[in-house]
């Protein structure tokens, strides 16, 4: 007689928690390998079919799909080991730490401490460690001091209705209305290298010259559709209220007869007289603004990302109409094969993260980094 397949039992709890697992951007190879293994195991899939599906061998699938049984998603946990003995002592290591992670002295006139400066300090006081050992504590405990990171504070006094106001547009858009992205991307560089740019190679990256004729600039002008990712593009040489408002009737004429409600940051050519001057004639268009230093609300800045990083970094322009052509053509590629950018977090989230700690009892500043 055949074998019983023995299915799991999974709460919709311990379900939902591994199917993030599974889409996690990231995640180890062996975490989402787990998860896959016990979602198919929760499925009544036997262990044969499963191992097939997952890439892996039935013990594998044997020994996961039994660590869940026996502790839940506990047992899906590297166990601990027990490794070679530290032949560091504590007190050392503990110094080490304690001493990364306050300022150099002055008189060293340097910004952060490196494992070698760190080392001789250690070594004058009579304590002998190497640079080498210094840099695997710091491994160990994820410290990093020649990193460091950016942040911004908002003192927009409307911060919290602002936020709530985009992301609102985001999460539950108005119905029979379109919720378009609005920004420039000024300074575009025609860069004509001196050379041509080498190939890419097996064990070897695409290189270019580091020096170039700069042949004039231009200013992107682009509207992204929230619901699909299609994106409205003009291009103009200058970024003045002018243009904006010529690019504001474009985006108009391209949404005949629909309420628009447009995202935009608060640069001044957005909020010039003539602009709300055209806004009151034109009603259906609504504008909303991203607090102060939060211009990252704004969802088309993800696509200049992209547009960069694809298209333009790497290009080689011989004249502004150049640089125009091949922004216009990878539009007209990416509106063929666009997607819609989800935001996920909604407006409490963003704001228990946003306000400044001495600031949170009036919610009049933001954090937000880059």
């Amino acid at each position: 007689m055949p074998n019983r397949v023995r299915t799991l039992v999974l709460s919709d709890e311990q379900r939902r928690e591994l199917q993030c697992r599974v889409r996690a951007k990231g995640a180890p190879a062996r975490v989402v390998e787990r998860a896959r293994i016990v979602l198919l195991a929760g499925d009544g899939l036997p262990g044969l079919a499963i191992a097939e599906r997952v890439g892996c061998s039935e013990p594998t699938v044997t020994r996961w799909r039994s660590r869940f049984a026996a502790f839940g998603l506990v047992g899906l946990e590297d166990a601990p080991r027990s490794g070679k003995p530290p032949t560091i002592p504590r007190e050392l290591r503990d110094e080490v730490l304690a001493v990364t992670l306050t300022e150099p002295p002055v008189e060293l006139g340097i910004t952060h401490w490196s494992s070698r400066l760190l080392a001789q300090r250690m070594r004058r006081e009579g304590k002998a460690i190497s640079h080498a050992t210094i840099a695997r504590i710091w491994k160990t405990f994820g410290i990093q001091p020649h990193r460091s990171g950016t942040f911004k504070f908002s003192t927009d006094p409307e911060l919290e209705a602002k936020v709530r106001d985009v992301v609102g547009l985001y999460l539950n858009p108005p119905d029979k209305a379109v919720v378009l992205c609005v920004d420039e991307k000024s300074q575009i560089q025609a860069l004509d290298r001196t050379a041509p740019i080498l190939p890419l190679r097996p064990g070897l990256p695409a290189s270019r010259t580091h020096d170039y004729v700069r042949h004039g600039t231009t200013t992107l002008f682009a509207a992204l559709e929230v619901a699909t990712g299609r994106v409205t593009d003009a291009c103009f040489d200058r970024h003045r209220h002018q243009e904006f408002l010529r690019f504001l009737r474009q985006v108009a004429k391209a949404y005949p007869r629909v309420p628009l409600h447009v995202v935009a940051d608060n640069y001044a050519a957005h909020k010039h007289p003539a602009v709300k001057a055209w806004l009151a004639r034109n009603p259906r268009v609504t504008m909303h603004f991203t607090p102060t230093s939060g211009s990252w609300m704004n969802l088309v800045e993800v696509f200049f990302g992209i547009i960069t990083r694809q298209a333009i970094r790497r290009g080689t322009f011989s004249s502004v109409a150049d640089l125009q052509d091949a922004i216009g053509t990878y539009i007209d590629a990416w509106n063929e094969r666009c997607a819609p950018f989800r935001w996920v977090k909604d407006a409490d989230t963003i704001l228990a993260k946003a306000v400044r700690p001495d600031r949170r009892k009036t919610n009049t500043g933001s954090k937000t980094g880059h």
